[in-house]
């Protein structure tokens, strides 16, 4: 019997739970740190990421393969010991964990710029983990279901961004193509590979996946999704603001929405905003969830509920006694894009050949 056969995923969840994972907080800056780093070329290094994000997906489902019936987790037990499937288990919690934390406590700090700017921290903080609780105990299962829910939810936003396009838009901003240096770009790229991150969770979600044979397909529309989404976006804050005006607004995907206005709705942005929070949390309670997963393999436990009141308990403590800001939060992210860049994109490479060369070995002894 399958070890994970009770919490297994469609295809289509599959799709939508990795989707889900990548966009998030990158969606309201991503458009500002490419127009400050590669101008309004900015779109190019996007798609490079994109590319970059792809093939290091197909290498984690190749790696997968190997032990199609376990996690990344067991997969380092089979192959080099128990005490590699510990250390895994703890790098692992590591990373999921402050990439929950960077996206709750920005999360926060946007409800308090935007909406609730007299509330305190730890109310919202509360109330943000709140639901999260039902849905993270669910299991994996759930959590496809909430991100297909997500995603059908959220068909309108593209064709709600074609109003601020209708009230002023200038494509002649894109133009010359290639106004900086090709040095520059793929500098750039750095910055929206991390952009994609969350196919990682590929490591953890292709034993859940029903028919693994179409895991590759269902990674490459995944990242097509994410790309579509962040290149949207990106486009329509360059051709609505000036390539000087874009840098001076941290959240451009929000102030674009300032110039629509309904006669029931004076402020659409904080109205899109509210909404967002769907999308932000199918972000980050796959984290929340895939910490707990790494926590209880770790120590040998199932105790979900409470492992899950001490990571929430540990968030809280820290919005009460280390108030958050934008500037701190900044740093934080940019030290977890130097962790990701290793974890996400030179380890699977690294892990690959590793296998390649066990498996080789272990032939030759068998012939």
């Amino acid at each position: 019997m399958k070890k994970y056969a009770f919490n297994e995923i469609t295809l289509m969840q599959y799709i939508l739970a990795i989707h889900g994972m990548q966009i998030g907080i990158g969606v309201l800056q991503l458009p500002r740190l490419l127009a400050e780093k590669a101008g309004t070329d900015g779109w190019i290094s996007l798609v490079i990421g994109w590319l970059v994000s792809i093939v290091v997906s197909l290498v984690i489902i190749r790696i997968m393969k190997y032990y199609p019936e376990g996690t990344i987790l067991e997969l380092l037990s089979h192959y080099f010991g128990r005490w590699a499937g510990k250390l895994g288990a703890l790098v692992f919690c590591a990373y999921f964990f402050y990439f929950f934390f960077i996206v709750i406590v920005r999360t926060v700090l946007f409800l308090k710029l935007w909406i609730l700017p007299q509330t305190p921290d730890a109310t919202i903080m509360v109330l943000l983990l709140i639901p999260k609780c039902f849905i993270v105990l669910g299991g994996v299962r759930i959590l496809g279901r909430y991100a297909e829910l997500v995603f059908y939810m959220a068909l309108w936003i593209p064709f709600f961004y074609l109003f601020p396009l209708s009230a002023s838009h200038h494509w002649l901003h894109l133009f010359p193509v290639l106004k900086e240096s090709w040095k520059t770009i793929f500098e750039t790229s750095l910055t929206t590979v991390l952009s994609f991150l969350g196919f990682e969770t590929a490591f953890f979600l292709y034993p859940f996946l029903q028919k693994k044979q179409s895991a590759s397909k269902g990674m490459i529309v995944a990242n097509i999704l994410t790309m579509m989404v962040y290149l949207g976006v990106t486009l329509v804050c360059f051709v609505f603001f000036s390539p000087d005006e874009i840098t001076r607004y941290n959240e451009p995907t929000l102030s674009v929405l300032k110039v629509t206005q309904l006669r029931f709705v004076e402020r659409m942005e904080i109205v899109f905003l509210a909404f967002y929070l769907f999308i932000l949390s199918t972000t980050a309670m796959p984290m929340m969830y895939f910490t707990i997963f790494c926590s209880n393999w770790l120590f040998g436990t199932k105790a979900f509920r409470g492992h899950f009141l001490v990571l929430a308990a540990v968030i809280v403590a820290y919005v009460v006694f280390f108030v958050p800001t934008f500037p701190q939060s900044d740093k934080s992210q940019k030290v977890f894009g130097n962790i990701a860049l290793y974890l996400c994109f030179v380890l699977p490479f690294v892990l690959w050949f590793l296998l390649w060369m066990k498996t080789r070995s272990a032939r030759r002894k068998l012939a």
